[in-house]
């Protein structure tokens, strides 16, 4: 029997959807906040989609992550009829569906003119850019996730507040509670098995429920298909074991935020890594040290692609382990970019600045995509930062948007952005981060309401 990872090419799909029996097979894509999108297809029709890609209707690239439609975008809308676009599946993305039989999952992409604004399809122009300059790409993402035993109806009717987390209080790489909940873990790492993405490190986070996994390296494009997945298919898996997990950057004002931290490193077509230079200080060569500033000078600019929900900016506050500036450092868990000497199997930079609400193909694109800009430059960082960098001043132009709605605007007026992502992605996705603000501006908080309703 064929493996799905061993599935390769539009023959070797068809192939094991025979073997299998099926008569139905799951397809899905990712929109532009990284929620998956998709349905079930017909053996016939599924292997005419693959010789000849399908049609979906284009509102996934339209609406929110509440389906609430764009008045202010361009690509799609009542003014075009909301039309079908097409679509590519990807044989070389099966995976199993372990909760499911013997079922098979297949991600597809836009293609043609709504590759534009397709967000694994930015990705893969940065990575064509990144082979241009002679690159290949590893990255790995790493999320934490609060759980909770609550399920959808739950949370609804206690309206959010007051929810019951997996386990209580703060118990950072406890012992003690991935023992107790020894078979929740277990269940994690075997669906990380199952379905490719395998996971190198599940441990408890600071804060009641939370965990934080690191999910094995890949090429970049494989590593961002790991992190959608896996962001996708934990919320399934914990909701069919009575549970709920979240990736909101920061889901209580009580605890900390929420990560989605990225590790990349590059080497030639030779398959050397060209971070590391043992000739210099911290190994760092001339190539990551331009790629550093890169990152480092472009962060202000991407934010919007980095940390994209209103939600995101509550996370960014002095002292939770969340950057304020682009900072770099060596080691230095209190900066946005974090160097990591090593080997030259192991010399890379840690993007700490994403939030692990990011849609995990666009963070990449950016934290990727500056870096590659940054070498073409042969900029240079600014100092690093050594000690706490929330104690320290920084250069006003490593400051970071405070909110989404200034973060939208700064990548909808960066050329660097369009140079790299494209006019359309840029115009489009700046849109749709200025019509969350909206959104988020056409209602009162809690927090109001407690402070004027009675003494204002």
């Amino acid at each position: 029997m064929l493996n799905p990872r061993e599935v390769k090419t539009v023959a070797d799909a068809k192939h094991i959807i025979e073997q299998r029996g099926l008569s139905h097979v799951k397809v899905g894509l990712f929109d532009a906040d990284g929620i998956m999108r998709g349905k079930y297809m017909s053996k016939e029709k599924f292997f005419s989609s693959l010789d000849s890609g399908f049609a979906f209707c284009d509102v996934v690239l339209g609406w929110d992550s509440k389906d609430q439609l764009y008045d202010n975008v361009e690509f799609t809308g009542w003014h075009t009829g909301y039309p079908d676009a097409p679509v590519r599946i990807l044989p070389e993305t099966c995976r199993n569906l372990p909760a499911e039989g013997d079922m098979l999952l297949f991600i597809a992409e836009f293609s043609d003119h709504a590759e534009a604004v397709c967000p694994r399809g930015t990705l893969r122009r940065v990575l064509e850019r990144a082979d241009r300059m002679g690159f290949d790409v590893t990255a790995a993402f790493e999320y934490e996730f609060f759980m909770f035993k609550e399920t959808p109806e739950s949370v609804r009717e206690k309206g959010y507040k007051n929810l019951t987390p997996l386990t209580p209080g703060f118990f950072g790489y406890s012992m003690l509670r991935n023992s107790v909940h020894a078979d929740l873990h277990h269940q994690i790492m075997a669906l990380g098995e199952e379905m490719d993405f395998p996971i190198e490190g599940l441990h408890t986070e600071t804060g009641p429920g939370v965990l934080e996994a690191a999910i094995a390296h890949d090429g970049a494009k494989e590593a961002a298909d790991k992190a959608a997945l896996f962001k996708t298919f934990i919320k399934v898996w914990a909701q069919r074991n009575g549970l709920m997990a979240t990736f909101m950057a920061k889901w209580s004002s009580d605890w900390p935020g929420q990560s989605g931290h990225i590790h990349i490193s590059l080497k030639d077509k030779n398959g050397k890594a060209v971070f590391h230079d043992p000739n210099n200080a911290y190994n760092m060569s001339d190539t990551q040290r331009h790629f550093l500033a890169g990152q480092q000078k472009y962060m202000p600019e991407f934010l919007a692609m980095i940390a994209p929900t209103v939600n995101s900016y509550s996370r960014m506050v002095p002292g939770l382990w969340a950057p304020l500036d682009a900072t770099w450092g060596v080691e230095n868990r209190t900066t946005a970019l974090r160097v990591i000497p090593g080997s030259e199997k192991s010399q890379r930079i840690e993007y700490r600045l994403g939030s692990a609400d990011a849609n995990p193909y666009l963070a990449l694109a950016a934290a990727l995509a500056s870096g590659l800009m940054g070498i073409e430059q042969k900029l240079e960082p600014y100092a690093q930062v050594k000690g706490n960098a929330y104690d320290q001043d920084h250069p006003e132009a490593l400051s970071l948007p405070r909110t989404l709605f200034d973060a939208a605007r700064k990548l909808k007026r960066s050329e660097v952005a369009k140079e790299l992502f494209g006019h359309e992605f840029v115009q489009h996705y700046a849109a749709t981060r200025e019509w969350e603000e909206r959104e988020f501006r056409k209602h009162v908080s809690d927090w109001e309401l407690e402070r004027y309703f009675e003494i204002i």
